[in-house]
């Protein structure tokens, strides 16, 4: 009986050691190659960046902006913009040719609002801005201030692909005209690539009068060019 037990034991063994020899290995995982980087370098009608908007504080996905450009003339791109999540939102924003700000309905930008660039791009490149912001539907007035500077080049990669960035830093204080005991204190950061003549990601944040009032970021997730 003990030899007996022992056989079967042995053969069982015998038997497990066999069938992990005669099975197989998994298939190792493809590795997806990374997505070419479509070439926008120069803005044209048609072309689009879609991000996903975060909320930092809470952790929570927002939703999703996307910008399409409408319409580039010499000194200006519009761009027709759309968000849909927790605030659904659409609208038309003018920028001029180096992405800063200068229409967003109802507020006007004054010469613009501070937040494109200004090429050519180079690390340790600097820049200030004073913008007066006026809201046409409710009379509303601010005054900024503020710096950029080129802190870096990094590589960068999102669901939309590897990119090629230049990041920059980005401070400004912002005063109430009507009530000069209200001020912003805003510092953001922007991860803009060449390749694709926009930016990667995005954060920023808001302190209203010392308190933290807002921190969200962008992050590409789709973009490319009308056919």
């Amino acid at each position: 009986m003990f030899r007996l037990n022992v056989l079967l034991v042995t053969g069982l063994v015998a038997s497990n050691a066999w069938a992990q020899q005669a099975t197989p290995p998994a298939p190792a995982a493809a590795v997806e190659p990374p997505k070419a980087v479509v070439s926008m370098e120069e803005p044209r009608p048609g072309d689009h960046w879609t991000y996903e908007v975060r909320d930092e504080i809470s952790g929570t996905v927002r939703g999703n902006r996307t910008n399409v450009v409408a319409e580039v003339t010499p000194t200006e791109i519009s761009v027709r913009f759309k968000v849909e999540g927790s605030n659904n939102n659409e609208g038309i924003n003018v920028y001029d040719r180096s992405w800063n700000l200068v229409d967003a309905r109802p507020w006007r930008f004054s010469p613009n609002d501070g937040s494109g660039i200004r090429t050519p791009l180079a690390v340790g490149k600097t820049w200030t801005f004073q913008t007066s912001n006026v809201n046409s539907a409710n009379g509303n007035a601010w005054k900024r201030s503020g710096t950029s500077k080129v802190v870096g080049q990094e590589t960068v990669t999102t669901r939309a692909g590897t990119f090629e960035t230049f990041k920059i830093e980005t401070s400004y204080t912002a005063h109430n005209v009507n009530d000069p005991t209200r001020k912003d204190e805003v510092t953001a950061q922007t991860w803009y690539a060449p390749a694709i003549d926009h930016w990667v990601k995005r954060t920023s944040v808001i302190r209203s009068d010392k308190h933290l009032r807002e921190n969200n970021s962008l992050e590409l997730t789709e973009y490319g060019r009308k056919p």
